[in-house]
């Protein structure tokens, strides 16, 4: 027996182990959701189904509490819910899958062999094999339409640079001189999530037999290539970006069809703005693709695009949605597409005729972002129309489910009964208010502690969503849950700004960020607060990222929070735009001028102006790893308010990027000092309590 199958039969009998121990306590008092559940967490994501829809597989992901690392295995069930067992286990991650056109194999991505490599399974004999060695990750796997070939992407690095340095002597032999000068000459250089510097060279589109064999390199020249789509007769649909000033207009790609036999291009799309996602229809006569025209705006709609083959007849398919096109799949008859979108933070899959007839088919998309409830999840869709995607709640990450038109979804899967079943949950609600500025409605969701009396008095965490052009939603979160759970009532809301309400919407702080959002977010505290369980001086505030910058405004604008607790935030605009690890956007998008241009309107909507009239007791906590809002932002405003002796805190995650929560300790590293430091100072104007 190899040592895969070995893994995957000792998984099977602790599995069925598991399921049939009986169960023990029934009579206890429930349980509240704790830190350390947080390690037996899991959650499925990518959902694929198979070709004539009998059978779906997916990415259980999960923690190993020895390593504090996410680990990922394939799953298989038959689409009534039956069989539902593993495909790989152990200690390697497994990702990527992708049924071959005729279903009769698999495909998927391993660091089975300690680096990433594609794998294939023979789906008649279960017979396994890798058929690459790759010097780098592969990703956006596609099949060709014969099943005959594999194309995927690759980076390929730049080698061309002369050394600037060239004239360094060497050192002697046996002699420990200081490491090597680096020579920085490109405006990307850092990204974040790297530690080390950004590897200079691009993605490039690669082929391969789909038994194995040498890769070859289909595209050239020194851009990013990526997102093949296959057309029926072996050529590629990809995305560019091939503009000689590529690193400073990242967003104007194009879609370009690729000779895969000679690599010859052919441009189809050639507007100013993004175009992406192509999905070839399957007689090859038309192409899909989103996309929109660059204004410059903080956000822009995602909107849905046809065209011929040869890019002639591209127009938009009008929706009506009003909201952005996440995905795209033709129907079988090539007279419609499947598409997802979020709407009110809630995710969706519907079928657009090309007159832009709108069906939806299922909701309650979502999931896959362990930590807070953000929207997001994904689907895979037959060509008849059955279709497998995420599916989850308030009180549960990810399963997987499948439907098709017209009837119910039936959800497949359960990953989180043994963790979850027997915990209180704090409880989810609804609850829209007036924005007192202008009377825009403003939704939000109230979580409940576990317990909850409406005639007791509780404290009140508001938590605030980063992007800021994104949105929370109805999902499960582990880490509003621990807050909960610690007997806070707990606000989120989609103030302006957030998307999934529409392009006026989240375009009301286009340039005027943070703002009137802020107007929105305490009307949400006052609108709980009058339902009559909320303590008024008993309020905290966090959030990160976006939520950070909207935090260290509050607590400058008001002093009616007991303490805050500011989570990787920008605090100075100017030194941001200018540190961050995407220099060439953020300036050119969020402000319109450079710094030196307009150093006011930089200053005006900076936290750090604020500093002068904070009073509250505020924490800092970042990633000491993070290119994104770098510690450098955290680190100038905690000296601010050292300086002006507010009492404050600097948390420091080692190792930790801008999410922080890579890792599931990090997640709790952040949660319970958080909360330590609400313990400390447990009602607005009381001393610190040591």
């Amino acid at each position: 027996m190899t040592r895969r199958a070995f893994r995957r039969a000792t998984q099977a009998a602790l599995a069925f182990t598991f399921v049939s121990m009986p169960l023990v306590g029934q009579d206890m008092a429930p349980e509240v959701f704790e830190p350390m559940d947080v390690f037996g967490l899991e959650w499925a994501t990518d959902p694929r189904i198979s070709p004539d829809g009998s059978e779906v597989v997916y990415v259980r992901n999960g923690f190993d509490v020895m390593t504090d690392r996410r680990v990922t295995d394939l799953w298989i069930a038959r689409s009534d819910g039956s069989l539902h067992r593993p495909l790989t286990s152990g200690t390697a991650g497994d990702g990527s899958p992708r049924w071959s056109p005729d279903g009769d194999r698999l495909l998927w991505v391993s660091s089975e062999d300690g680096s990433n490599q594609l794998w294939l399974r023979w789906m008649d004999t279960g017979e396994e094999a890798r058929i690459t060695n790759l010097t780098e990750s592969p990703g956006a796997l596609s099949w060709s339409p014969d099943g005959e070939w594999i194309a995927f992407t690759m980076f390929v690095e730049r080698d061309d640079r002369a050394a600037l340095a060239a004239g360094m002597p060497a050192p002697p032999d046996g002699a420990e001189w200081a490491a090597s000068a680096v020579v920085v000459e490109d405006i990307q250089y850092k990204s974040d999530g790297n530690p080390d510097l950004i590897e200079q060279g691009w993605t490039h589109v690669f082929i391969v037999p789909s038994e194995g064999g040498t890769p070859r390199q289909v595209t050239s020249g020194d851009f990013d290539h990526t997102s093949p789509s296959w057309t029926p007769d072996g050529n590629l649909v990809i995305v560019a970006n091939r503009r000689t000033d590529a690193d400073r207009e990242g967003n104007d790609t194009d879609l370009y069809e690729v000779d895969v036999r000679t690599g010859a291009l052919t441009r189809l799309t050639e507007r100013y703005g993004p175009d992406g996602a192509p999905a070839v229809s399957s007689d090859g006569s038309m192409i899909a693709y989103t996309g929109f025209d660059d204004e410059y705006l903080g956000y822009h709609l995602n909107r849905l695009y046809v065209m011929n083959r040869d890019g002639s007849g591209k127009r938009e398919v009008d929706t009506g949605l009003d909201r952005d096109v996440e995905a795209v799949h033709w129907d079988e008859s090539g007279s419609g597409l499947f598409i997802q979108y979020t709407t009110e933070g809630i995710g969706r899959i519907a079928h657009v005729t090309l007159d832009g007839d709108v069906t939806d088919l299922a909701d309650a998309l979502g999931g896959t972002a362990i930590g807070r409830p953000y929207s997001g999840g994904s689907f895979s869709v037959t060509p008849d129309g059955t279709f497998a995607y995420t599916l989850s709640s308030p009180g549960h990450p990810a399963d997987v489910a499948v439907g098709e038109r017209g009837a119910e979804v039936r959800r497949l899967t359960d990953l989180n009964a043994d963790v979850l079943g027997h915990l209180e949950l704090g409880s989810v609600e609804e609850i829209w208010w007036e924005s007192p500025f202008d009377g825009r409605p403003v939704q939000g969701w109230i979580i409940h502690p576990p317990g909850f009396d409406e005639n007791e008095r509780y404290p009140l965490v508001l938590e605030i969503h980063g992007g800021p052009f994104a949105a929370y939603g109805p999902y499960f979160t582990p880490e509003l849950q621990l807050y909960a759970s610690q007997g806070n009532v707990v606000l989120y809301a989609n103030p302006r700004g957030s998307t999934s309400y529409g392009t006026e919407f989240a375009n009301l702080i286009h340039h005027a960020y943070p703002g009137n959002d802020y107007d929105d977010l305490m009307s949400g505290v006052d609108a709980v607060i009058a339902r009559g369980y909320v303590d008024p001086d008993r309020l905290f505030v966090t959030g990160g990222s976006g939520g950070g910058v909207l935090t260290a405004w509050i607590v400058g604008k008001t002093d009616r929070f007991a303490a805050a607790a500011v989570q990787k935030p920008v605090i100075n605009w100017a030194s941001f735009v200018l540190h961050a690890d995407a220099v060439p956007f953020f300036a050119k998008y969020w402000f319109g001028e450079l710094p030196w241009e307009d150093p006011m309107a930089y200053w005006e909507r900076s936290p750090l102006s604020l500093v002068g009239n904070v009073t509250t007791p505020t924490m800092l906590v970042t990633g000491e790893d993070d290119f994104r809002t770098p510690m450098s932002e955290s680190e100038q405003y905690y000296g601010a308010l050292q300086l002006e002796g507010v009492p404050s805190a600097l948390v420091r995650i080692p190792g930790a990027s801008h999410g922080i929560a890579a890792r599931p300790s990090q997640l709790l590293a952040k949660v319970t000092t958080i909360l330590g430091w609400f313990e400390r100072y447990p009602v607005r104007g009381r001393p610190a309590v040591f």
